[in-house]
This record gives structure tokens, sequence and C-alpha cells, in this order.
């Protein structure tokens, strides 16, 4: 018999504690749920017991949902964290997902909420660590970054790579500086993004620090992108675009999808690779609707970059038989077409899912 998975519920009401106790005991595989009141509770019986996940809640008197979610990633790296908050706030999720959670969460407002939470917490609980940076959903230290200049955020990101050690600087939403090893500047965040695996944390900012980078974060990303896919060689670039068959199954029964197209962007001077590659269901076309999403995007970029309002981060239509919306994790874009029948809400919420599913 298959040994039950563990989880650890931790939040400062009682009352939230036994209703989500309930919400998770609907999980398939029927994990063992423990629950906490408070970060040094919590901290006690993880070092007194095995855990699969940690759901925390964020706004905790004495020790908050953040601390917690520190000084946890620092001591127990492989345990699985979900972080959970009644409050819709983006620095919130900057933090969260600089400290390395595997999901940001919405409390659940609806049966359909609900079921996608739980959706991503099965997901999670099946699913055993792979290589990568822990963080944003896609894992992409590249989304660490922009994440924090969008969010106009002031810190230092720590990474750590084996016996490797980087740091980058941000300030108010600009990539200032950067270091590892004997490299500094620009050199160091190429060497740094060439990490394929390792950990990261956010430490306070150090406003003193002197600025050595004076390209744009977005600029730089891309340029970094283009020289780590061709620094690991066109055989890998040629690689078929292979994703956990279960995983790709579950998204596609998302309520409500008519449609899923991935696309995975590769540089056009890479010698061997194609443009992107794809991965689709539900359509008879597939490169028709890709050009369509690479054009669409390419579009929404440039008058972004013409307004000055940042990077477009989503893309959302509403017609009379369809809806189609797109958004991108990492080198992957995505377009989803969605059923009449659901309003706006429903729509976002339907993609959070599919974001949710993809990442874990």
């Amino acid at each position: 018999m298959a040994k039950r998975r563990k989880i650890l519920l931790v939040d400062d009401s009682p009352d939230l504690l036994s209703l989500y106790s309930e919400v998770l005991a609907r999980l398939p595989s029927k994990p063992q749920i423990a629950t906490a009141t408070s970060a040094s509770r919590a901290m006690a019986m993880l070092e007194s017991d095995g855990y699969r996940l940690l759901i925390c809640d964020l706004k905790m008197p004495k020790v908050d949902g953040l601390q917690l979610l520190s000084i946890v990633r620092r001591k127990y790296p492989e345990l699985r964290t979900i972080a959970f908050t009644a409050v819709p706030d983006e620095q919130f999720r900057s933090r969260a997902y600089a400290l390395g959670v595997d999901l940001f969460w919405h409390k659940p407002a609806t049966e359909q909420e609900t079921q996608m939470f739980l959706d991503c917490v099965e997901s999670l609980l099946g699913q055993e660590r792979d290589s990568g940076f822990r963080g944003v959903q896609s894992k992409s230290l590249a989304d660490i970054i922009q994440l924090e200049c969008i969010s106009q955020s002031s810190s230092v990101l720590r990474i750590t790579n084996g016996d490797l050690t980087g740091r980058i600087w941000i300030q108010d939403g600009e990539l200032i500086d950067a270091h590892t090893g004997d490299a500094n500047g620009e050199a160091a965040v190429r060497k740094i993004l060439g990490w394929r695996a390792g950990t990261f944390e956010m430490l306070p900012c150090e406003p003193a620090r002197a600025r050595s980078i004076f390209k744009s974060y977005s600029g730089l990303l891309l340029e970094f992108a283009q020289a780590l896919d061709e620094s690991r060689g066109a055989e890998d670039h040629a690689a078929p675009f292979v994703v956990d068959p279960l995983a790709w199954g579950q998204i596609s029964k998302v309520a409500g999808i008519e449609f899923l197209l991935a696309i995975r962007q590769r540089p056009l001077e890479t010698p061997g690779a194609k443009p992107r590659q794809t991965l689709s269901r539900g359509l008879e076309n597939p490169e028709r609707m890709g050009a369509w999403s690479q054009a669409t995007w390419e579009r929404f970029r440039l008058l972004g970059d013409k307004l000055q309002v940042g990077v477009v981060e989503r893309i959302e239509g509403l017609g009379p038989q369809r809806h189609v919306a797109l958004t991108a994790r990492g080198d992957t874009e995505f377009c989803v077409g969605w059923g009449s029948a659901l309003d706006l809400e429903g729509v976002r919420a339907g993609m959070k899912q599919v974001l949710g599913l993809w990442a874990s």
C-alpha cells in the first residue's frame, strides 16, 4: 500500500484550519493533514515529523508566513510549499515566490476556485522534485528578476548552486549590479543565469550599492537568455518539446477549455534549432494559431514599449463564440481557448489553474 503524504496547514485562525482541513480531506490521494496555529508550532512539528507539503497563511502574528517560509526554505529545501492568503497583494506574491514557494494562491471564495486549488495541491503531492531553481512557477531565475523589477522592488537576490554563490542587486525596479566569483556586473549575471539548478533567497536591499549595470532589465534578460541558449548547444535545442503527460492531461481537462497551445521559443540564430516548438490539444491547425498568437504578443509588446507601461503579462479577449487568453512563463507562451459561457473572472481563474498545473 502506498504511503500517504503528509500536509502541514498553518493559520492563526482555528476556524479556518478546521475549514481547510475538511477541504483538503477531499483530495483523491487522502493525505494526512496536520495543523498549526503559529509559526513556532509549525517549526516544532516539521522538526519532529516528515511532511511533503506546507501550506502557510501569510498574515500571522509574531512570526508571519513570509518569515516562516524563509526559515523553512533554508532548513527543508525539499519541502513543497504553498503561500496562502486572503489579500491579493503583488508585493506579497513577489516576496513569496522569491523565497522559493511552489505556489502562491488566494484563498478560494467559490467552489470552482476550491476545486482548482485542490487540483494544484494534488499535483504538487504527486510530483517528485526535479532539477532547476525553486521560485516562480516556471522555475526560471529570469522570471524572478523580472517579477521583482515589474513590482518596482528593492532587494538583493542571493543565489546558491553547490559551492557557487552569486548576488544580484535590484533597486527601485532596476537591475543595478551582480557579483559571483571573479565576475561582476553583466558578466556575473550571465554566469548566474547559466546555472541549471540551485536555490535562492531574498535579502534586504542595499541602497548604497554602486551601480555597474545601466541597461534595462528587459533588454538584459533577453540578451542573457539568448546567450544561455547558445551556450547549451544546438543539440539541446533540437530536443523535442516534452512535458509530463499526466500534467498535460490534467491541464487539457480544466473545465471550460476548448483548445490549448503551448509554444516554446528558440533563438533563430542557434544552429539546428527550430524557431519554435509547440504542443497542442483541440486544434486542427496549431501552426496557424501559433503564428497568430506570436503576432498578437509582438503587437502588444510593441504597444507596451511605446506607452512605457512595462512588460505584457497577459492578454484576454472575449467573443460571442469563444474567449481566448494568452500568457507566458519562462520560454513558453500559452494560448488557451475558453467556452463563451465563462465570464472574464472565470477565464482568469481557469488560466490560474492551467499555470498552476504546468508549474507542478
